[in-house]
């Protein structure tokens, strides 16, 4: 299962970025990540991450089929 984190920061529009720890070409920087820990796909983050911020939203890089904006 892949670990992932939300961006503190949020996107100009607004969104929190939910991204893979393993690889992505945009990660936020160190300072800015909240650990959601292990989940078998982007979906299941996404959704942990909206319990802290509800405009959350998958990185169009490293969690594809999770962004929607």
């Amino acid at each position: 299962m892949p670990a992932f984190y939300v961006n503190k920061n949020a996107q100009p529009n607004g969104d929190h970025e939910v991204h893979t720890y393993e690889y992505c070409p945009t990660p936020a920087l160190l300072h800015n990540r909240l650990p959601l820990g292990n989940h078998f796909d982007c979906h299941s983050a996404v959704r942990a991450a909206k319990v802290i911020y509800p405009t959350a939203n998958g990185c169009y890089h490293c969690s594809n089929p999770c962004h929607t904006t």
